[in-house]
């Protein structure tokens, strides 16, 4: 696990900092901005999220660590798809919760990857 820890977290990073842009762009559609910014973020949001589940996957599977990052990367990818086409469709009452529990998801995800102690646990393992 040890391994793929650090690139796990490097992906973590740019997730959550994806997902933060994409808050950012959304909060600027309300003010009147156009959709191109926010449009183009929820690209980065996917390729994050994919990005995030094969380095998830690799420390599951050969590097033999906890099996639930990778689950929980699988949902920010599917979420992220279901939540570009509520936002296409205009489903806002939708839409809105979605990207919620996106950012949930990936801050979690991040705090688990970064607690100092996972270093340490995953060299003795």
């Amino acid at each position: 696990m040890v391994r793929f820890l650090t690139p796990f977290k490097i992906f973590t990073a740019v997730n959550v900092v994806a997902v933060l842009l994409q808050a950012f762009t959304a909060g600027q559609l309300l003010g009147g901005a156009g959709s191109a910014m926010h449009g183009t973020g929820a690209g980065a949001v996917h390729v994050a999220g994919l990005l995030l589940l094969v380095t998830g996957v690799l420390m599951w599977r050969p590097g033999r660590g906890p099996g639930w990052p990778a689950l929980a990367s699988l949902a920010i990818l599917l979420l992220g798809f279901v939540q570009s086409a509520t936002g296409g469709s205009g489903a806002v009452a939708l839409h809105v919760p979605l990207g919620m529990a996106i950012m949930g998801i990936s801050v979690w995800l991040a705090v688990w990857a970064f607690t100092p102690s996972r270093s340490a646990r995953s060299v003795s393992s």
